[in-house]
C-alpha cells in the first residue's frame, strides 16, 4: 500500500514547538511504515521526517504567512496542493489521506472518479466552515474521519455522511509509559496550548487565585512565544488582544506565570512534575493531544467535560470532570487522590502510536475495499473529470 500522506505546508514535521497536525503526522508515519505502509510524504523542505519519498513545493515552513493580509497569504495552499495533485497524476498512488484544512477536502473531491480514495482528517471545530461542510459531497469516494467520537457527533449531516469512524490522537510519550518511575510533583496546576478564548486561560487564572493554587500558562499568543515578543506585538490580532484585556490582569507572576512557548524535553518536565493537567475549555475540543500527553506522564486530568474529554478522561480514575466552572477550582486541589500510575497505565493501552497506527489502518483498508467494490477508471490525470 502507497499512501500520499499531505501535512501541509504551514511547519515542518516534526515541527519545531508548536505545530498540533504536524506532530500527529510525525506520530503516525513511522507507525505505518513500520506496519508495511510506504509513505510519500507532502511537506516542505526543511522536514526531517523519514519517508518512502517526499513531495515539497516551499523550502521552509510558511507559518508566519498566516499573519498577512489575505491577498498575500491566498496563494501558499494552492501550490502546495497543485505539487499534491501532479504527484497523485504521475500514478502509483493507493490512497491520498490529507490534512489541509478545508482545501484539503475540496481537493480530495475535485480530482475526480479515476483518482484514488481520499481520506481527510477534521483536526479541527467543524462549525468553521459551515458553507463548506454543510454541502459536502464527495460521491463514494471521499470520506473524512474525526479525531474523537463528540467531533462527528456536532458535524453537519452532509459532513457526518462521508466519515467512516474516528481515531484519536497519539503520543510517543504513552511507548512504555506504565513503566515509568513515578515523578516527583510539584504544587502547581499546568494548562498547556496556544492561549485563546477558547481554551480558557483567563478562567484558570481567575480560578487560581479564587481556590488559592499555583498557576503556569504555557503555549504561544498568538505570534508571540516569548515576553520580549508579546510586550512588542501588535493588539489588532484577536489572541493578543484576548492576552492583555483578559489573561493579563491575573498574571502576577507569583500565583500565575506566563512561560511563553515550552517545546520538548522542557515541556515534557513542566507536565510531569505538575499536580494538575488544567483544561478549563470553553469550545468542544476535538483532538485533545494535550489531554493523552498529560496522561502519559502521570498527570491528573482537570477539566470542563465537553468536546473529547469525556471520550479520554476516566472520571475518578485518570482525571475529574466538570459542567461547572465554579467547580472546576475545587477539583484542583481533589486531584491528589488520582494514582499516577493509573495515568501511566491508560496512556500505554490507549494512546501509543502504535494504536492510532492501527486505527488508521483499519480505514485505509475500508476504503480500498470501498474502492474495489465500484467502477472506476483505473488512472488520474490532471484533466480528469
Amino acid at each position: 500500500m502507497r499512501v500520499l500522506m499531505n501535512a501541509g505546508p504551514w511547519l515542518p514535521v516534526p515541527p519545531r514547538g508548536y505545530g498540533g497536525i504536524e506532530n500527529i503526522v510525525a506520530t503516525l508515519v513511522p507507525e505505518l511504515r513500520e506496519l508495511g505502509v510506504e509513505v510519500v510524504l507532502a511537506t516542505v523542505g526543511e522536514s526531517t521526517l523519514a519517508a518512502d519519498e517526499r513531495v515539497d513545493t516551499f523550502p521552509t515552513g510558511r507559518f508566519e504567512m498566516l499573519q498577512r493580509p489575505y491577498n498575500q497569504a491566498c496563494g501558499v495552499v494552492p501550490a502546495h496542493q497543485a505539487a499534491v495533485l501532479r504527484r497523485v497524476a504521475a500514478g502509483g498512488i493507493d490512497l491520498v489521506h490529507d490534512h489541509v484544512e478545508a482545501a484539503g477536502l475540496t481537493m480530495l473531491a475535485g480530482m475526480g472518479a479515476g483518482a484514488p480514495p481520499g481520506l481527510h482528517t477534521l483536526h479541527w471545530d467543524l462549525a468553521k466552515h459551515p458553507e463548506l461542510y454543510g454541502e459536502f459531497d464527495g460521491g463514494d469516494r471521499v470520506r473524512v474521519n474525526g479525531v474523537s467520537a463528540d467531533q462527528l457527533a456536532h458535524a453537519p449531516a452532509g459532513l457526518r455522511a462521508h466519515a467512516i469512524g474516528h481515531v484519536h490522537l497519539a503520543t510517543p510519550l504513552a511507548v512504555g509509559a506504565d513503566t515509568r518511575e513515578k515523578t516527583e510533583k510539584q504544587p502547581y496546576a499546568v494548562v498547556l496550548g496556544r492561549v485563546n478564548p477558547g481554551k480558557g486561560q483567563d478562567l484558570a487564572a481567575r480560578l487560581a487565585h479564587e481556590h488559592g493554587f499555583d498557576l503556569v500558562l504555557a503555549g504561544p499568543v498568538g505570534p508571540c512565544h516569548t515576553p520580549e515578543q508579546l510586550r512588542a506585538a501588535d493588539r489588532a490580532n484577536p489572541d493578543v488582544r484576548f492576552w492583555y484585556d483578559h489573561v493579563a490582569p491575573h498574571v502576577d507572576g507569583v500565583r500565575v506565570k506566563w512561560l511563553g512557548t515550552v517545546a520538548g524535553a522542557d515541556r515534557d518536565a513542566l507536565v510531569a512534575r505538575a499536580s494538575v493537567a488544567l483544561f478549563p475549555l470553553r469550545w468542544n475540543e476535538p483532538g485533545g493531544t494535550a489531554v493523552v500527553e498529560a496522561l502519559a506522564l502521570g498527570t491528573p486530568v482537570v477539566g470542563i467535560a465537553r468536546g473529547c474529554l469525556p471520550e479520554l478522561i476516566d472520571h475518578g480514575r485518570t482525571g475529574l470532570l466538570t459542567t461547572d466552572e465554579d467547580e472546576l477550582g475545587e477539583l484542583v486541589h481533589a486531584a491528589g487522590a488520582i494514582v499516577e500510575a493509573e495515568c501511566r497505565a491508560e496512556a500505554a493501552r490507549r494512546f501509543t502510536p502504535a494504536v492510532m497506527a492501527a486505527g488508521y489502518l483499519r480505514l485505509y483498508e475500508e476504503l480500498l475495499g470501498r474502492k474495489t467494490a465500484r467502477t472506476q477508471s483505473s488512472s488520474f490525470s490532471l484533466n480528469s473529470r
